[in-house]
């Protein structure tokens, strides 16, 4: 079978099966880029002339290019992805990519935000117009409620209650999220703007947060929102992203006595391991302080 008739057909089969449109265009520009290197530099154009060392010089060609191990990695995962569908679809007998070694990726360790600065962040926007005030209830609704950024911008108007959010996370499992006073304060003046300003105008009923052209929110839209509150607090050293704020969230929690059973829950992971990864990611010492008072040499003379 030609090559790119089979991986045509598994673009259909991933458009299908629901990917966002972001993983239909990664996966359709990694596997673009494969082809390209099969045809030029091993003259293979058919799946089954595709061999373990045809895909272990692409990895390495790769990595001669400057692609760092990371990116390497998140390529190898989507050419696994295809020769796995390729095995479930019969077309192959074993996934030949399963043979190519991920490269070992550095730990990087992520300065988390403080209080102060996510305070900053949700303070550098007013409530002089619709958009300064959705932006700020934006803000705080990542940090108060630790929301992935497409949980963020899909949140349903009717999902929005009194006390609690109704959030569709990954895999449409759904959660609630507890709405504090210092929240929904905040929320409060924001729908009474909202309702304001749209009055009159066309508007998305469904969504709670809306756009400038009064529909959902995009990806890049939030992005810059998120950008923007990093840059009116003055915060340089840090990553600035929606993502930032989930482990803000996380941090916070912990440092506030949840546990991490909780915690996992509350942001929606379906392992405690994930939940475990993001604190071990982030370089917090308040985390260190917390620990200290529990460490056994510190203990040792107060029996």
């Amino acid at each position: 079978m030609l090559l790119e008739d089979v991986v045509k057909e598994y673009e259909y089969d991933c458009l299908a099966k629901g990917f966002t449109e972001k993983t239909l265009i990664n996966k359709r520009q990694e596997l673009k880029q494969l082809l390209k290197f099969l045809d030029e530099k091993r003259a293979v154009h058919r799946l089954e002339g595709v061999s373990f060392h045809d895909l272990k010089a692409y990895a390495r060609f790769k990595q001669q290019s400057g692609l760092q191990p990371q990116s390497i990695v998140a390529m190898l995962k989507v050419i696994r992805a295809f020769f796995n569908w390729c095995v479930r679809e019969e077309y192959l007998k074993e996934n030949i990519a399963r043979k190519v070694d991920l490269p070992k990726q550095p730990k990087k360790v992520l300065k988390g935000f403080t209080t102060k600065e996510v305070d900053k962040m949700i303070n550098s926007f007013s409530y002089k117009t619709y958009f300064e005030a959705r932006n700020k209830a934006m803000v705080a609704m990542l940090s108060d409620c630790g929301l992935r950024a497409k949980e963020l911008r899909e949140l349903e108007d009717k999902n929005v209650k009194e006390t609690t959010i109704l959030v569709n996370g990954k895999g449409n499992k759904e959660r609630y999220i507890f709405i504090s006073p210092a929240l929904k304060k905040i929320l409060i003046r924001f729908e009474r703007i909202k309702k304001e300003y749209f009055n009159g105008k066309y508007f998305n009923p469904n969504y709670y947060f809306l756009s400038y052209k009064g529909d959902l929110l995009s990806h890049v839209g939030l992005d810059k929102v998120i950008k923007e509150a990093g840059r009116r607090a003055g915060i340089e050293d840090k990553r600035i992203s929606p993502h930032s704020f989930r482990h803000f969230f996380a941090v916070q929690s912990i440092l506030n006595g949840i546990d991490i059973f909780t915690l996992s829950k509350l942001l929606g992971h379906s392992e405690i391991s994930t939940t475990q990864r993001y604190l071990q990611s982030l370089e917090d010492f308040e985390l260190i302080k917390k620990a200290m008072p529990s460490s056994p040499l510190m203990n040792l003379h107060k029996k």
